[in-house]
């Protein structure tokens, strides 16, 4: 006989304004279970757990949890706000019989000291917290909402084996197939305010999902004909009994009532990409290329020849300085030693993971269009933005919304659409999986690989890496590079491990030997303090790579003045303060490079 359950949801409704989310969901939690709430952006899979969670309250509906079990909840924005350091939030979310050191053994292993001021830390580091919180009290079920967001790899894996180990009941939402398929066993589907549930793990999931819309479509047309075989009675056929007839009308009434109110699957989105002409056969080539920040080997002697159509993966913990070595590789950041050579008729477009060049006051619109009009070129062929925002799942009233209130997905969707319609033949992403749901994942996939241009890819997601890239630069520590041929599980397999976290991030858990392991009478002793941005740090980091632009617009502009073989004749003293106006630029361009770069390395060193 199965064991009750230690939690469920039944009928859950829940309604914002006139919109209805949750039509009835249900949720059963068992001892042990391992489940996957899976759904579309926007379909209300947050907004379940956090009703599951006892944060949120439904319209209608039952939610029972066994009296007795302890159930933790991480959300994907938690509010350190009140707490004196990381530890003492974390232990704060500790039992009365709970084992104190757990706290600080999971700070560490997520890459903090637990002296942190909340105030100081970036968003990454404060989810980092939140997780060390909900796993800390080994609860009876963990709701866990993205837990591998803002995780390097090593963290992944590291969070992988933790749960594994765990007798936890765990309900997780996250876009990491690779992650969902090693630790779910049982799939819940909720789809325009319903659940469904596969009694199988993630693995399983989209071929049963595909069979589902299958079915449904049969019985969608299987009403419609029906519809229109009553509907030719209705004309024809309106003299039988009164009481038969009236049971007719009824039954196409509530016919047509049930098409009309079907909510059919939420539409997918279009990916196109549009294409420049072909570049020439040799796209980058570096060679013995180096570059150290300070007494730091940033990239050490490092070459590689990038041929027309590769797929190139970057992969290492955070810190390694993946994204220095891509703008190393693409001319934007001069090496200290060593050359790159890029070839000839190259149509770059970039998506980087900050999404820096998105200005928060930019309407979703013009954001599309680059200000230019209601019109955007795809391929050659014109396009209303209107449709083009449909294509991405945007609605028309959203057209005139400030990218600044768009939701990290949102925002995700619109980098996409925006490197995406301008022609190209090397497409470089950063981080192009963040806050990508699934299906949006599954077309960027296709499209990348009906891509005949170059793909030059950092990512953390290892499903992505394999179905995308032929060959992984990994990250081996002290600046060096090495390139693997294939995907990152042939990487793994030819190197014999998978990413390891950078070495000085993992000192303080390897000088704490278990015997040395505090009593729960005794407050372990929290680490050395790691250095933290500044709000003036992070406010340069932000605003640099616009200032840099500027720079580069500027000196290009002296540049051609200075070309110009007239200008020195016609004015000599101007030719001259022009060209001391030129090495000024030119320094000031070198001291920004370098202080982003600091910037940039201190905060991949804090794990963001």
């Amino acid at each position: 006989m199965a064991s009750p359950p230690v939690l469920f949801l039944k009928s859950t409704r829940l309604t914002f304004g006139a919109t209805p989310l949750l039509t009835g969901a249900d949720l059963v939690v068992g001892e042990g279970d391992r489940i996957t709430l899976v759904g579309r952006n926007g379909s209300g899979k947050s907004t379940l757990l956090k009703i599951a969670a006892g944060l949120v309250e439904a319209d209608d509906g039952e939610r029972f949890v066994q009296p007795g079990k302890t159930v933790r909840y991480l959300p994907q924005e938690p509010d350190l706000s009140g707490y004196a350091s990381t530890l003492a939030y974390v232990e704060e979310g500790l039992g009365p019989g709970d084992d104190p050191y757990r706290a600080v053994y999971l700070l560490n292993e997520l890459g903090l000291s637990g002296e942190e001021k909340p105030a100081a830390l970036s968003g990454g580091e404060a989810r980092r917290a939140a997780l060390a919180r909900v796993l800390a009290p080994e609860p009876d079920i963990l709701l866990l909402d993205e837990p591998t967001n803002h995780l390097d790899l090593p963290a992944i894996e590291w969070l992988e084996g933790e749960l594994k180990a765990m007798r936890s009941a765990l309900v997780l939402i996250s876009h990491d197939r690779r992650f969902l398929e090693n630790l779910s066993r049982t799939t819940v589907w909720l789809d325009r305010g319903v659940t469904r549930t596969l009694e199988r793990g993630f693995a399983h999931f989209e071929s049963w999902r595909d069979q589902v819309f299958e079915e449904e479509e049969k019985e969608l047309q299987k009403l419609d004909q029906k519809i229109k075989a009553e509907e030719h009675w209705m004309r024809y056929g309106v003299t039988a009994r009164r009481k038969r007839n009236v049971r007719r009308v009824d039954l196409l009434a509530d016919m047509r009532k049930q098409k009309r109110e079907h909510r059919g699957p939420q539409g997918a989105v279009k990916i196109t990409v549009a294409e420049a002409d072909a570049s020439s056969k040799l796209v980058i080539e570096a060679k013995a290329i180096g570059k150290r920040f300070g007494d730091r080997p940033i990239v050490s002697d490092f070459s590689i020849r990038i041929a027309r159509g590769d797929r190139l993966g970057v992969v290492g913990p955070n810190g390694a300085g993946k994204t220095t070595l891509l703008r190393l590789l693409t001319g934007d950041l001069e090496p200290d030693e060593g050359t790159v050579k890029l070839g000839i008729t190259l149509d770059m477009q970039t998506l980087d993971q900050r999404r820096a060049s998105l200005d928060g006051s930019t309407t979703l619109a013009d954001a599309l269009t680059d200000g230019k009009g209601d019109w955007v070129t795809i391929g050659g062929e014109r396009k209303h933005v209107m449709g083009y925002m449909k294509d991405f799942l945007f609605q028309p009233e959203q057209a005139r919304t400030p990218l600044s209130a768009l939701s990290g997905g949102e925002r995700g969707r619109v980098m996409l659409a925006r490197a995406l319609a301008k022609p190209s033949n090397l497409l470089v992403l950063d981080e192009p999986t963040n806050d990508l749901d699934l299906e949006t994942l599954d077309l960027l996939e296709d499209m990348l690989g009906d891509y005949a241009g170059t793909v030059v890819v950092v990512s953390h997601d290892r499903d992505f890496l394999d179905r995308i890239v032929t060959s992984v630069v990994m990250s081996e520590g002290e600046g060096r590079w090495v390139e693997y041929a294939g995907g990152y599980s042939d990487m793994v397999a030819q190197r014999g491990a998978g990413v390891a976290a950078r070495a000085a991030a993992r000192t303080r858990a390897e000088e704490r030997p278990d015997a040395a392991r505090p009593s729960a009478a005794a407050a372990p002793a929290p680490a050395k303090t790691k250095a933290k941005l500044s709000f003036k740090d992070k406010h340069a980091l932000e605003t640099l790579p616009t200032v840099i632009s500027t720079l580069e617009a500027e000196i290009a502009d002296l540049k051609t003045r200075l070309a110009d073989t007239r200008f020195y004749a016609r004015d000599p003293q101007a030719f001259a303060a022009t060209a001391d106006l030129l090495v000024e630029k030119q320094k000031k361009l070198s001291d920004a490079e370098d202080e982003w770069l600091r910037l940039e390395m201190l905060r991949e060193d804090l794990s963001d």
